[in-house]
């Protein structure tokens, strides 16, 4: 059974259809899911629709781009939170130089607080980045996050900067992107990345792969990444699933299989 890696059920556009979509991912052949945190504000939602099934798992963190959508994470704060046995990381977390411009120190700072909490509360990182990947991979050489590890979900970067991600024992995951026309850069890297070190998502409600591109996506939807993934990797799907259950499982060691 594949794992949606990382999702964001308690969005409305998810959370108010849960049961069919809980109901889809069965079909589909998915069996867990791990739902992201983006705000403080939002995580009390996110851990009630968490512990209403059994194969759905928690993520506690603030998003880069909420700079005022949120109060600011200490890591106090976020360690605490991470107490909750349906909590198995520390996330989503990271540098966004994209969307926001200026004086981003805040930003980093952010960023520190939650490498400082993985580490203290020895749960993963899941590291969002976006046109940020120096500052990304400097802070977290800083910071000893090799020593709480992670995984860079959603990823869009180059093949050198999946090689400085693998070179700190941190795992790449891939969403929808990798199935658009346009990704041939994409492709190449999820060909590239060691079998044991990848992971499948679809950061739904974002992102949803072809042929539903456009569309609201789902957890289902991660059967069709791995399927592309396991096409341009040149391998049966079924030893893709294999593999990406199993890593997904190492990397979250308080998730356990159902």
């Amino acid at each position: 059974m594949l794992v949606d890696s990382h999702c964001h059920l308690d969005f409305p556009e998810l959370a108010e259809r849960l049961p069919d979509l809980m109901q889809r991912m069965a079909e589909a052949g998915v069996g867990a899911a791990l739902c992201a945190g983006v705000t403080l504000e939002r995580f009390p939602t996110i851990l009630d629709i968490v512990r209403r099934y059994p194969n759905l798992w928690a993520a506690v963190g603030v998003h880069p781009d909420t700079e005022e959508e949120s109060r600011e994470p200490t890591v106090e704060t976020l360690v605490s939170l991470a107490q909750d046995p349906k909590v198995v990381a520390i996330g989503e977390t990271g540098l966004d130089y994209y969307r926001l411009k200026g004086d981003l120190e805040w930003q980093r700072s952010r960023f520190r607080a939650h490498i400082q909490a993985s580490r203290v509360a020895r749960k993963p990182l899941i590291i969002h980045c976006r046109a940020a990947a120096a500052d990304t991979v400097r802070l977290l050489q800083e910071e000893g996050a090799r020593e709480a590890s992670g995984v860079f979900h959603c990823f869009t970067e180059s093949l050198d900067v999946a090689r400085q991600a693998l070179d700190l024992g941190f795992l790449i995951s891939f969403s929808g992107i990798v199935t658009f026309k346009n990704a041939e850069d994409l492709r190449a890297a999820a060909a590239f990345v060691p079998l044991d070190r990848i992971l499948v998502e679809t950061d739904a409600p974002y992102l949803a792969p072809a042929p539903h591109r456009g569309k609201i996506n789902e957890p289902a939807y991660v059967a069709l990444v791995a399927q592309e993934v396991a096409r341009v990797r040149g391998m049966a799907l079924a030893d893709l699933v294999d593999a990406t259950t199993a890593n997904f499982y190492r990397l979250f060691r308080d998730a356990k299989p159902n």
